[in-house]
């Protein structure tokens, strides 16, 4: 690719300040239709028995699947400098009761 297409192929994204601060989760509750995935991240706190919605991010399916290959990718290259992470089975830490949703869905 030349220089000139490579300009138009090129993307500004912008980051306000308020979304760089991030918000925490450690629970994803993954669903979806023929149509979309949608991903709920959840923020548990030990002895509290509700857990909030923190944020909701829906995907194409072909854009979660990049999204898959992305995360494998930076996995990959964590790992490599720090080691293996820890495996955890859904449901398994302190605090973090098993969830049952009605309709496909996965935890991460």
């Amino acid at each position: 690719m030349d220089e000139k297409n490579q300009k138009q192929q090129q993307l500004n994204i912008e980051l306000s300040e308020e979304i760089a601060q991030g918000v925490y989760s450690n629970l994803a509750v993954i669903t979806h239709s023929s149509s979309e995935f949608v991903v709920d991240f959840v923020r548990i706190m030990p002895g509290i028995p509700k857990a909030n919605v923190k944020s909701r991010v829906i995907l194409t399916p072909e854009h979660a699947k990049r999204l898959l290959h992305a995360l494998q990718d930076n996995i990959s290259k964590y790992e490599a400098v720090h080691g293996p992470i820890k495996n955890v089975n859904p449901g398994s830490g302190p605090g973090i009761p098993p969830m049952v949703f009605g309709g496909p869905t996965a935890q991460a």
